[in-house]
């Protein structure tokens, strides 16, 4: 029997189902495919259901811009998403879970070697659309111009742009194998991802933020990374 106040079960699962959104669009939190999701958030969003009591439904996207838009319109209960100003404005974010980095790949002759040589003018940086990155790269590159679409490094290539910014270990992927670009070392953001719910629902975030730690002490998330291939991605400190 569940021992869940019903103020949290009225805001996570306000239909009797818990509806999470998972991004299948960043490989570090979620694989495979929408009939059967894998992955750290999936398995997340099912143990938190265990915990709640209630069923899991899964609704995939292959960006974090349409997460954010179906929270928004009260399609899902809880998101993972990168925690960014602009998206903290309409949810109750956790702390982190996982930390990823933002890195840029330019092609192999290039002549930027850093993420300051990125910034000048005249330089074309392509992302994925409302990706935390996108919106970081918005705010901080005052001379560089952004080309969105949903997928930045196939822009990056098509359009022959001088450089692709995205989740490392997703452009490591795209690389692979490429003999005509490089990633650079340093990175350009560091990418702070956590679960979160609607703006305003106090108990539910109260109730998340709790668990997402306790899913961090007990090596939950660290597994969860390591079963899904992840080795890279580094398991975020606890909240202080």
């Amino acid at each position: 029997m569940s021992t869940v106040s019903p103020d949290v079960l009225k805001d996570l699962a306000p239909t009797g189902t818990l509806r999470a959104s998972i991004n299948l669009g960043n490989i570090v939190l979620a694989q495979g495919t929408p009939d059967n999701p894998a992955g750290v958030t999936p398995e997340l969003a099912r143990e938190l259901g265990k915990r709640l009591g209630v069923p899991v439904s899964l609704s995939c996207f292959d960006a974090a811009g349409k997460a954010f838009e179906a929270m928004k319109g009260g399609q899902v209960d809880i998101v993972f998403l990168a925690i960014e100003p602009v998206r903290a404005a309409e949810i109750e974010f956790t702390a982190p879970y996982v930390i990823i980095e933002g890195i840029y790949m330019v092609p192999k002759d290039s002549p930027l070697k850093t993420p300051a040589d990125v910034d000048k003018p005249g330089i074309r940086v392509g992302v994925n659309v409302a990706s935390a990155y996108d919106l970081f790269l918005t705010r901080s590159l005052k001379h560089a111009t952004l080309e969105r679409s949903s997928d930045g490094a196939s822009l990056f290539i098509e359009k022959r742009l001088d450089a692709a910014g995205g989740v490392k270990q997703a452009l490591q992927a795209f690389a692979k194998g490429r003999s005509d670009v490089r990633l650079m070392d340093e990175r350009f953001m560091e990418i702070q991802q956590a679960m979160g719910c609607a703006k305003g629902k106090r108990a539910g975030a109260a109730y998340i933020r709790r668990f997402i730690e306790e899913m961090k002490a007990t090596g939950f998330v660290a597994d969860a990374l390591k079963r899904s291939g992840q080795h890279d991605a580094a398991v975020a400190p606890a909240a202080k």
